[in-house]
């Protein structure tokens, strides 16, 4: 037995489903609690491949989630993760904008997560308030479904994936997205943590208006060069 159906029948025998968080034609998402210890994870299990949550298998950062274990088989993934407590961005933002200061060190903050996940070639093409935790002071990014590895060779990406608002016009098949779709993606959410409204209806005052705009900038050679760069920036 391989470790997708390892993981399978691990999780029928001895967890208990919490709630169903997510449901679509690709799969779903459940918090699920193991019986004799207590402790809540995360568990996906939908169509597509494994190889972004391969990759993190072997992370550790406290602004990303622990992958636990990862099987794949015949096109479809099972995988076990860090069940990260706390409010979503989205649901903290219905109580009002943050100040700058709160904005500008989630951003730091999702720059780190991004940094680790770009040094391995992998792009999150889904940077959202839902999509970001607020642990503790740390902001953790979660959700990697839309995640794809760089591939030098290839003009644009295979599936085009993410949020609108938030994805980057290259996500649209313009262009290969790599890294700079991400700063696009963060850009747009440092203006709604500071105005509650896209950059293209209502831009941040000052500095980080400028910033917000850089980043968001129609081509990606326009952008800052690295999420690096911006974290440096901020």
């Amino acid at each position: 037995m391989d470790i997708y159906d390892n993981l399978l029948k691990a999780v029928r025998e001895e967890y208990d489903t919490v709630r169903l968080i997510k449901k679509s034609e690709r799969g779903e998402v459940s918090l699920i609690r193991h019986r004799d210890s207590g402790t809540r994870f995360i568990f996906r299990h939908f169509y597509g491949s494994s190889e972004v949550y391969q990759k993190l298998l072997t992370i550790s950062c406290p602004n990303l989630p622990q992958i636990m274990e990862v099987g794949e088989k015949e096109g479809r993934t099972a995988l076990l993760e860090e069940y990260v407590q706390g409010d979503t961005l989205g649901e903290i933002l219905e109580g009002g904008f943050l100040t700058t200061g709160e904005a500008k060190q989630i951003t730091r903050q999702l720059c780190m997560a991004l940094w680790v996940l770009h040094s391995m070639g992998v792009i999150h093409r889904d940077v959202k308030p839902d999509n970001v935790i607020i642990r503790g002071k740390e902001a953790v990014l979660i959700d990697f479904d839309a995640s794809r590895i760089y591939k030098n060779a290839i003009q644009g990406d295979t599936q085009i994936l993410g949020t609108t608002g938030f994805a980057a016009p290259e996500q649209y098949g313009l262009s290969q997205s790599d890294g700079r779709a991400d700063i696009y993606a963060l850009g747009v959410l440092l203006n709604i943590m500071l105005t509650g409204e896209h950059p293209s209806r209502k831009l941040a005052g000052g500095r980080m208006g400028r910033i917000v705009q850089r980043c968001t900038m129609m081509s990606p050679s326009k952008r800052y060069k690295d999420i690096r760069h911006l974290m440096e920036i901020l």
